[in-house]
């Protein structure tokens, strides 16, 4: 049984993040922290404007069961951020298109914005350079930047934006203004 506030949260999140088109129909992933070594992440082939009960598995890090096979294939991302990121509570991987497609060309975000400059400052995107084992190294490269670096959010080049927080709402914010403040540099640069 699963705390339904807790699949609420996700439900409402998940739908909002797939209507701004942060999540494609088969791309993304998002998790909440249940225990100490249990969160509930969507299920593969999940899509993610329709989350309910069902459409979430939920894992524990010290027991390997059948349940794992069921979950998104970002599952292990989401593992070892929670294995190393005590106060993360929720994560999302999302790929904001003006974020993703600025992650191409630069190697940080500067917002000019007023909220995205107040909120978020400076950006980092990070260069995953060989992308043939990318998925391989990710789940430790993710956890690894995460401890070094006081921030949040991480735009990895042409992949996404993995972020996680303690409170969803502002998880989902956080989101939003990388993407908005992207889609202003964008637009203001053929101005």
């Amino acid at each position: 049984m699963t705390d339904k506030h807790l699949v609420d949260d996700i439900k409402h999140i998940s739908l909002s993040l797939f209507h701004k088109n942060f999540f494609s129909v088969f791309h993304g992933s998002i998790s909440a922290r249940v225990s100490s070594y249990g969160f509930l992440i969507n299920a593969k082939d999940v899509i993610l404007d329709e989350i309910t009960e069902e459409s979430l598995v939920r894992l524990d890090c010290q027991k390997r069961d059948y349940r794992w096979s069921l979950a998104n294939e970002d599952v292990h991302i989401h593992e070892h951020i929670y294995k190393t990121i005590p106060n993360a509570k929720y994560i999302s991987y999302t790929m904001p298109p003006y974020a993703t497609a600025y992650s191409l060309k630069h190697t940080k975000v500067s917002p000019a914005d007023f909220y995205g400059k107040k909120i978020l400052g400076e950006i980092t995107v990070y260069d995953p350079k060989n992308i043939d084992d990318w998925l391989e190294r990710a789940p430790y490269e993710i956890a690894r930047f995460f401890q070094t670096h006081e921030t949040h959010l991480l735009l990895i080049k042409g992949f996404g934006l993995i972020s996680y927080d303690r409170d969803i709402t502002n998880m989902a914010k956080k989101i939003s203004i990388l993407e908005n403040s992207c889609k202003l540099l964008a637009l203001s640069a053929h101005l």
